[in-house]
């Protein structure tokens, strides 16, 4: 057999280089996956269940059904004030399939797309399989990780098509300012780009409120909103994303989306629909034991050897900085994980931007917590 040349030389990322090593591991304190800890709550699961037994367990229409898409609008009103209609909504099979999608829809071959950094790594590859050509705007600490104007500027040429934002982002915890925003939209409007605003960390913001790209003047008719239910809803494993843009541009999505998945999962759209509907108390109470598991590990963190944290501003990552360990992200993920059995990501896996920090998502129990942090400090002390 012989696979495709552009695969030939395939590496798995940073990222997934660590889930492969956990899996043959016993005993690991798994600080890496972006996932809740907490289990779907039961009266989402009956709902599902529920549908089942009325008779959804047949192919749903292939831009979801118009409950679910209607719940996804009524949602982001009441949260963030996003004027949408459910033709301007597709559900897709994950956040991930969604700039995926986009990017196929929208993208010329040697079209760039300005990814902000450190971000999310798949971005990298789906912009490459769409044709496009990523364009890294490196952000520093002293800048929030948020991208200064003069540094987007000087990254915009004639062939920039998209700018990919992520606020609350993966992996730093930062929430771009209002104002922020507003200068960025300025520039996306002055050289004519598209916006991909992946916020699937809308409900975990722990100072201010969320503020949806779409909803700026202007932004959107040139703004796909990216979202979902595995971050805010604990329904990871539903794969229950979806997206808000442009009628003309969901139409071609979804036509994409027709001949790769055929449409998003019956069941899950349903326990999605009730979720959205029902479950606003359940947010508030999470993000708190969230906040309160990151306050925790940032105090610590910043009590230990050769280490510095800020805290997050929204997310559950913190992405403390480990430079003066003298090691490499790599080296002293790695050696964390191999000495004293504790997985974190290195911050390298989210672009060159990263290099010098680490991941740390705070997702398991405080107990738990407890143990990694006191396991890392003693690694540090060596």
């Amino acid at each position: 057999m012989k696979l495709a040349d552009r695969y030939s030389n395939a590496q798995p990322s940073g990222m997934v280089k660590i889930f492969q090593a956990i899996e043959k591991m016993d005993g690991v304190l798994n600080l890496s996956i972006g996932e809740p800890d907490f289990d779907t709550e039961h009266d989402i699961i009956d709902a599902a269940s529920n549908a089942a037994k009325e008779g959804f367990t047949h192919y749903p229409p292939l831009q979801g059904f118009l409950d679910v898409r209607t719940a996804v609008c009524d949602y982001w009103k009441r949260h963030h004030n996003l004027d949408c209609v459910p033709e301007e909504v597709l559900m897709t099979v994950g956040g991930i399939q969604t700039p995926n999608l986009a990017l196929r829809a929208l993208l010329n071959p040697g079209d760039e797309v300005v990814l902000v950094e450190p971000c999310f790594s798949p971005y990298f590859v789906q912009v490459k399989d769409s044709g496009g050509v990523p364009v890294s705007l490196k952000t520093t600490e002293e800048n929030g990780f948020a991208p200064t104007l003069a540094d987007l500027e000087k990254v915009i040429t004639p062939r920039t098509r998209v700018l990919l934002l992520n606020s609350p982002c993966n992996p730093t915890g930062r929430v771009v300012p209002r104002q922020q925003l507003e200068e960025i939209a300025a520039v996306a409007a002055r050289h004519d780009l598209f916006v991909l605003s992946d916020e699937i960390y809308e409900a975990l913001i722990y100072k201010g409120g969320h503020v949806s790209f779409a909803t700026l003047p202007g932004m959107k008719a040139r703004t796909l909103v990216m979202g979902g239910m595995s971050k805010s809803h604990c329904m990871t494993g539903w794969r229950v994303g979806y997206a808000m843009g442009p009628v003309e541009l969901i139409r071609v999505m979804t036509m994409i989306a027709s001949s790769q998945t055929y449409g998003l999962n019956t069941l899950a759209q349903k326990g999605a629909a009730y979720a959205l509907a029902n479950h606003d108390a359940k947010l508030i109470e999470r993000k708190k034991i969230f906040a309160e598991r990151m306050d925790y590990v940032v105090k610590r963190l910043n009590n230990m050897k050769n280490v510095t944290c800020t805290s997050a501003e929204g997310a559950f990552y913190l992405f403390p900085n480990i430079e003066k360990t003298g090691l490499s992200s790599e080296e002293f993920v790695w050696k964390l994980l191999e000495d004293a059995h504790v997985a974190t990501i290195p911050g390298s896996a989210f672009g060159t931007s990263g290099e010098g920090y680490l991941r740390i998502a705070c997702t398991q129990s405080t107990e738990i917590l407890v143990q990694a942090m006191d396991k890392m400090e003693a690694f540090l002390k060596g």
